[in-house]
């Protein structure tokens, strides 16, 4: 997480460029795991129990989980793998407007492939996420902290850590995946 601070810091510097937070980095390194683990992006159909399918999804729609004053909401950041991080950011800002505001709409909550759910912006540090069926895992997100740490000369260093919390369908899903 060092590496991600000190590049948001360094966008945040410029005065033409939007405030970035850690989310948008951590929405996009998911992505990328998931063009690595496309299992993790597949939704499980049980509706017939004795022939269940499994559909693998190409696009990344994210779930992206929100407390706002009308309880946890879970609009959606859709085709993520080809967005930037600055994109994923403003998608961010205007779902969370939107949400704060009440003004999401039907379509926002719809198509999710995957559910990211940041309870670092709310002080968690760690979380045992739900997943939300057909989907076959999610990744919660805990407050970062700097931590003691030894760097490759042995000396004693901080660096910055987070948590994320995976939880997967063991049907479809083993824990050396999420790993």
């Amino acid at each position: 997480m060092s590496a991600v601070t000190n590049t948001r810091k360094k966008l945040n510097a410029s005065k033409s460029a939007e405030k970035l937070t850690h989310f948008p980095f951590i929405i996009k390194a998911t992505s990328l795991a998931l063009q690595q683990h496309p299992l993790l992006n597949s939704a499980l159909d049980t509706s017939d129990p004795k022939k269940p399918s499994l559909t693998y999804r190409g696009s990344h729609n994210f779930g992206v989980a929100m407390d706002t004053p009308s309880g946890l909401l879970v609009p959606v950041i859709r085709d993520v793998q080809d967005l930037s991080i600055a994109e994923i950011a403003q998608q961010l800002r205007t779902l969370s407007e939107k949400a704060r505001g009440g003004k999401l709409a039907p379509g926002d909550f719809s198509g999710a492939t995957f559910t990211i759910s940041n309870i670092g912006s709310v002080g968690g540090g760690v979380v045992a996420p739900v997943i939300s069926e057909p989907q076959v895992a999610i990744v919660g997100v805990g407050r970062s902290k700097i931590v003691p740490a030894f760097d490759e000369n042995g000396e004693l260093v901080k660096r910055e850590e987070l948590v994320l919390s995976w939880s997967a369908d063991h049907r479809v899903v083993d824990g050396a995946e999420c790993a």
